[in-house]
Order: structure tokens, then sequence, then C-alpha cells
């Protein structure tokens, strides 16, 4: 009965509410309630800043992202470039009026929250290209006039990210806004091309990097250059990790994080932590619900109708895993410390408002499956 009234667009507000996809907010809830954990844990135990804060961003955006879900998908579909352009003045913004910290440039002050505009636009080049290639013949999708928008669509918030500077979530962007392309079915032969010439331009990429990147990239093949320097995070979440063995030391027992051998452990390393104290057990059991997540996204993604929702679902659940996938092998040595937070997991109000935003708008997705887009 349900199906048939949204078949025909015909449902009250208890039709959408009945809609939702509750194992999907399930899967939020216990990841965000781990998060809450662990953000203690960084803190020794006290309920003390930063897990007031993370608490109440959680609330905050998760009540956001229920009620965004309720949002037609149409207004997305229409809003789509407003929303890229609104982020890329905001990175604009940032790049004569930011706010400085640790010698970077990221955020804007909204006295209430740091905004960093880069979050927000690992969201907004995914429904960008969305609707972009919606509707588009593929044979234009091959076309190099086609090919030249989206390429330039992208580069312009990569460059604007780089100058802040932030090569970590420059290339998150890039690879979200790469799999949308992807995923609308250009054919492979130009990521074969693109891959060749970025290994040719490789020498010249690293000279022109900071004096900080390219040591992060040497200390990737080699932390033990600068072990006290920069190969010290690196190998300090190695032991980390290492000493949780299988089943953790326990929950605030985790002596590398307590005794502050590790930095940065309640935001990019937080998984650090977290297998420390939890083991290979705890942390097998957190990539579980991070897949179980995605497989919820890309479930919606099977079952809507329009090609522009199809397309967000799969590219944001694309971006997921490749959120969790940097984060992960990041921590473990498995590739170069570039600045990637663990969705939900990690501190950081930008990151957590970036996710929820996201899953709001797989849920529209979700609620409205069987509308078709109008265009207008």
């Amino acid at each position: 009965m349900l199906t048939e009234r949204l078949n025909t667009s015909k449902y009250t507000f208890f039709d959408k509410l009945l809609a939702l996809d509750f194992f999907l907010i399930f899967i939020v809830i216990l990841i965000g309630g781990i998060s809450v954990f662990a953000i203690h844990s960084t803190e020794g135990g006290e309920f003390s800043y930063y897990t007031k804060n993370h608490l109440i961003r959680l609330v905050s955006f998760f009540a956001m992202f229920l009620f965004l879900s309720f949002v037609k998908i149409n207004f997305w579909y229409r809003n789509a470039y407003l929303f890229y352009f609104i982020c890329l003045f905001s990175l604009l913004i940032v790049l004569f009026f930011g706010v400085t910290a640790n010698n970077s440039t990221r955020w804007i002050n909204l006295y209430f929250l740091n905004l960093q505009p880069s979050e927000l636009m690992k969201i907004a080049i995914i429904v960008c290209f969305a609707r972009y290639y919606h509707r588009m013949q593929s044979s234009d999708i091959q076309s190099y006039r086609f090919l030249l928008i989206p390429i330039i669509l992208l580069v312009l918030p990569c460059y604007l990210v780089i100058t802040q500077p932030d090569l970590g979530t420059s290339i998150l962007i890039a690879g979200s806004g790469i799999v949308v392309i992807w995923i609308a079915g250009l054919n492979i032969k130009y990521f074969i091309y693109s891959s060749l010439l970025l290994l040719v331009s490789f020498p010249f990429i690293v000279s022109i990097l900071k004096p900080y990147q390219k040591a992060r990239i040497l200390t990737f093949f080699n932390p033990d250059r600068d072990p006290l320097g920069a190969g010290y995070q690196i190998i300090q979440s190695k032991i980390a990790i290492g000493s949780g063995g299988f089943f953790g030391k326990g929950y605030l027992k985790g002596t590398q994080s307590y005794l502050e051998f590790l930095p940065e452990k309640h935001t990019d390393f937080i998984f650090t932590l977290f297998s420390e104290e939890f083991g290979f057990l705890g942390s097998i059991t957190l990539m579980l619900l991070y897949i179980l997540l995605i497989s919820r996204v890309i479930s919606i993604g099977f079952s809507v109708r329009s090609f522009f929702a199809k397309l967000y679902c799969f590219g944001f659940a694309s971006a997921i895993f490749l959120y969790v996938f940097v984060n992960i092998a990041m921590v473990v040595g498995l590739l170069p410390i570039v600045g990637a937070p663990l969705p939900i997991m990690s501190y950081g109000g930008s990151s957590m408002l970036s996710i929820m935003l996201g899953l709001s708008i797989a849920m529209s997705c979700k609620i409205y499956s069987q509308d078709q887009i109008s265009h207008y």
C-alpha cells in the first residue's frame, strides 16, 4: 500500500516517515555513540571540552540530518549548481579572510562554528556532477567538449584548497568528483591516460609541494629517517595499534594515548586510539559498521528512479569509502599522512556537518525514490 502511494507521489508525512531507512539511522547512531566514547577517552575519561563539543555537534547535526531528509530530492537537483558556487565562493572568502591555525588558513569564523568550506565542497561536487550528468547522452559523456566543464569545476576548488594549504582534502574532493564522472559512464581510457600523465608529472608536482608535504611523502617511504620529527606520528600510531593486540587494552587504558605519545588523537588519529583500546576485534567491528553504512547508501541508489539520485547515492557511497580508506590507511602507514578525518568518529564540526548533510540527501533519495526529476 505504501509503495503504491509513493508511486503516485500522493503520500502523507506519515508515509514519508515510514519510508525512512531506519537501519541506516541506527548505524549512524551506533557510529556516533562509539565516537562520543572515543573522544571521551582522548580526554582521559573527563567529560571536558572536546567531548562536550563533539556530543553537541553530533546531536545537532543528527537532528539536521533527520530534518533535511524530508526535503524533496528535486530541491537538491534544482539548486545543485547554486550549492557548488556557494561553496566555491566560501573558499574564496577563506583565501582572503579565513581563520589561520597551525600555519593553515581553512576556516570561516561563524562565531558558533569555525566552518571549513572544503568539507562541504566534498558533498557539493557530488551533487553538482550528478546534476550535470543527469539525462546526458552516452555519446555526449565521451565528448571532449562536455568533459571540459566538469574538469574546470573540479580543478577550481581543488586549487583553492591546495593554497590553504590542505592537500589531503583537495585529494578527497578530486576523488569524489572523479568517481561520479566514472559512474556516469566516461570511457576508462580517459582514466588510464590521466593516470599515466600523473605519473609522468609526479616529479614536477613534488617539486612545487611545500617542505612539510615533501617531508610527509619521504616519511611514508621511511618513517625512521626522522623518528622525532616528521615520522613521529606514524611511528607512534603503529606502536599504539600493534600494542592493542586482538582484544585491546580496554576502554580508558590506552597507554600510548594517555602518556601523550600520540598527537592529534581526537581528530585524524582517532582510529589509532580506538584500535589500541579495543584491538583488532574492535577495529574490524568499526569497519564493518562503515561497510554497512556504505551498503545502505548503495541500496538506496539501486531503488531510486531518477538518474540524478542514482549518481548521487553511488557517488556519495564511494566518497565515504574513500574517506574511511584514506584515514585508516594513513594511520597504519599504507598512505602518507594527509590530514583526512574519519567520518563521524573524528572531532570536527565541519566534517560532521558535511557527512550528515550528505546522509540527509541520500535519505531524501530514499523517501522520494519514486519521484521523477522536474526540469525547471
